[in-house]
């Protein structure tokens, strides 16, 4: 069971940590290899943790000589091959979430021990960063995350605006669909007015209860709340009364999942991936229901694998829809992809 810790929230990191976090975690089929690449999934070595809290989260309550300390770090530096420099600014973001925020207290959140036990799963195992410390930088937010739970990407940050773009945003009532860390949900509630909501869904009892942590965490009970179920299936009585449906869902063709890099394919949950043969299964699922779920004028984005997904789908509902739906458009990421489908409900 996740459990809520009186250690502060804490500043978010300058963005390029949240971008250099992810040069290995890129969920895209025509991702270079690293040059750590295994033949074959190894078997992970990592056991549970006595404490299922996410690390960053725990109190630092385990004291630890400087020289111990030290002695971990060369250890653990000593494990980074050449091929992969960017281990050792892993290393670094690693013992600061581990550590007290004072170092001259020599406190840490875990034990030496089940800190190299957690360095070995990164280095050897390929376990993203994200879970080993139990949380991404992203929006703004330091959102807590764990296996089970699809890390939040950087270039999703542009949801954000496009949410505070669209006119009287801050008193409607917003659905995001699929939530999964609830990252979306947190971030779009704290740009709400009094009377702005975000009605969040998952069929994954490990998001459900990772986002309401988060939701916990910022404080915006009171404007979020987390249902657990498909899609538009735990919003009936909300249907036709949305703002905004916000969602990004599965995408990645299920061909295509054997080349994902380790990081994103061995260890995130398919479930987040999969989005069947040519990764358009719930992306059409979530356009069929989008007349329905919005009120006139409503407004809606999702997330896409890139530029072919995203030009289909502009045609596609501009088509199918054409009579429900105006100024269906793709929208670029930061690194010039059709990232992005939006729209409005007429």
């Amino acid at each position: 069971m996740l459990s809520l810790s009186a250690r502060p929230i804490l500043f978010p990191k300058p963005r390029l940590r949240r971008l250099l976090r992810h040069r290995l975690s890129s969920a895209t089929a025509s991702s270079a290899a690293s040059a750590l690449t295994p033949p074959t999934p190894r078997t992970p070595t990592t056991p549970a943790p006595a404490d299922p809290t996410p690390l960053f989260l725990r109190p630092p309550t385990h004291p630890v000589p400087p020289a111990a300390l030290e002695a971990f770090r060369l250890r653990a530096a000593a494990l980074v091959p050449p091929s992969a420099p960017h281990l050792h600014r892993h290393l670094r973001w690693f013992l600061a979430d581990a550590s007290n925020p004072d170092p001259s207290l020599h406190l840490l959140r875990a034990p030496l021990d089940e800190l190299e036990a957690l360095w070995l799963a990164h280095v050897r195992d390929r376990r993203p960063l994200q879970y080993v410390v139990g949380n991404e930088h992203w929006g703004g937010l330091v959102v807590a995350v764990r296996d089970g739970v699809l890390i939040p990407r950087p270039e999703t940050e542009a949801v954000l605006e496009m949410v505070r773009a669209v006119q009287g945003f801050e008193g409607g009532w917003w659905a995001d669909l699929g939530t999964g860390s609830g990252a979306i949900a947190v971030a779009v509630a704290r740009m709400l007015g009094p009377h702005g909501r975000v009605f969040a869904t998952d069929v994954s009892e490990v998001a459900v209860q990772v986002a309401r942590l988060n939701v916990q965490r910022y404080g915006v009970q009171d404007k979020v709340e987390i249902r657990h179920g498909s899609w538009f299936e735990p919003l009936e009585e909300v249907k036709g009364k949305l703002m905004g449906v916000i969602s990004n869902p599965p995408y990645i063709p299920t061909g295509d999942l054997p080349g994902l890099q380790p990081e994103v394919g061995w260890h995130e949950p398919k479930l987040a991936l999969d989005g069947g043969k040519d990764g358009l299964d719930h992306l059409l699922h979530l356009c069929d229901g989008l007349s329905s779920a919005l009120k006139p004028g409503g407004f809606f984005v999702f997330e896409t694998n890139g530029n072919k997904q995203s030009e289909f789908l502009v045609d596609f509902i501009s088509t199918k829809w054409s009579s429900s739906f105006r100024n269906v458009e793709a929208v670029l990421d930061f690194a010039d992809i059709k990232r992005f489908v939006r729209g409005y409900r007429r």
